[in-house]
């Protein structure tokens, strides 16, 4: 199935079209995390304002709370949230890895309970699959298995050879057409590892392929040479997704390595803590420094916070405890990220993604040697 098309490069970066069927989504792209259907904060209509298209949502939580079955009774995931573009679904392998108690792995799939009240469910390939397609998101994960920083060598393979072995199931599970499924690259932090594994995902086929098991504790320089080993065995024309990144720092060296996609929860979370990204590294607004600082939170953003509100009125909030404070940041983090994404892709459409991308690493570098 053809879903994407490469529409410029500039080096390792890259500039194309994915088509869903909630419509064409401009890469690269930063996808704001919706875990529960809901982006933490921000409604639907903000998204767009932000010129988000795509979202992803987890299967995971979705499954315990409020269940498939219900969602599809109201129409889908579309409608049950009430978002009109496209909608991708995480596997839910990452959060039985991190959330549930006493999860345990083998060759079948995961077996593990609940965090919300202990009740035992087992994730198979198949019915992860089925789940997804019940939800009735536009890209679907497989099911894969994730490990920690640090595992030997012996660990990653296997956990590489299982993920392997389910991407194989989950093929053979899909019934639906209409929704892309992406296969998903392991192996840790083995380069040769990480370079067999998507040499053999590629084989199956599938739409698109997704990075996962980095960034989650093993170093950053590590992390993106295992990009750099993925992308370069993965095929050229599907699109390219890496898993749970969303520093600007991040996003800009990850692009250059010929990624499409991200996700995270960054810029919502950070929100959370008071913290607003800009061009010039992070404010933290609980600094007395912007209580009577009138500026926007960014002079270069053009979105709706920066267009009616300042520093030192988003200061008092945070200091107030006022609810609206972290709303207001997470649609700014958002949109910067958004932004940023779209910034990108112009530079590589124009073929200057490597000036660009110095232009904007320095100023952050400048600002965190400053901060």
């Amino acid at each position: 199935m053809n879903c994407f098309t490469v529409q410029a490069r500039d080096a390792g970066a890259r500039a194309g079209i994915l088509h869903t069927a909630h419509g064409d989504v401009a890469t690269p792209v930063f996808m704001p995390v919706g875990t529960q259907a809901s982006v933490k904060g921000v409604t639907p209509d903000e998204l767009t304002a932000c010129g988000v298209g795509i979202i992803l949502a987890n299967a995971y939580h979705l499954y315990l709370r409020p269940g498939a079955d219900l969602i599809a009774h109201a129409g889908g995931l579309h409608a049950f949230m009430s978002w009109t573009g496209a909608i991708l679904t995480d596997s839910g392998g990452f959060q039985v890895f991190s959330l549930a108690r006493l999860s345990r792995v083998d060759d079948d799939g995961y077996h593990f309970a609940s965090h919300l009240d202990g009740s035992r469910h087992s994730f198979t390939p198949e019915s992860v699959v089925a789940l997804q397609e019940t939800l009735g998101s536009d890209i679907a994960m497989v099911l894969d298995d994730l490990v920690p920083a640090g595992v030997d060598e012996a660990r990653a393979r296997d956990a590489a050879q299982r993920t392997l072995d389910w991407a194989q199931r989950a093929k053979r599970a899909i019934r639906r057409d209409d929704q892309l499924t992406f296969a998903i690259v392991q192996g840790s932090t083995f380069e040769a590892l990480r370079r067999r594994q998507a040499q053999d995902l590629a084989a199956l086929d599938f739409p698109g392929y997704a990075i996962g098991g980095l960034w989650v504790g093993e170093g950053r320089d590590v992390g993106l040479a295992m990009v750099d080993a993925s992308t370069s065995e993965l095929p050229v024309e599907k699109p390219r997704y890496l898993m749970g990144v969303g520093t600007p720092q991040d996003l800009i060296e990850s692009i250059a390595r010929g990624v499409d996609m991200f996700d995270c929860v960054y810029p919502t979370r950070s929100a959370r803590h008071a913290l607003a990204l800009t061009t010039s590294g992070r404010l933290n607004l609980r600094n007395a420094a912007f209580a009577r600082d009138l500026r926007p939170l960014d002079a270069q953003c053009q979105c709706p916070v920066c267009a009616s509100f300042t520093r030192a009125y988003l200061a008092h909030l945070f200091r107030a405890g006022e609810m609206l404070a972290p709303r207001l940041v997470s649609v700014h983090n958002i949109a910067f990220l958004s932004e940023l994404t779209r910034s990108a892709r112009t530079a590589i459409v124009g073929g200057r993604y490597a000036s660009w991308s110095e232009q904007r690493l320095a100023a952050l570098r400048d600002a965190t040697a400053s901060g």
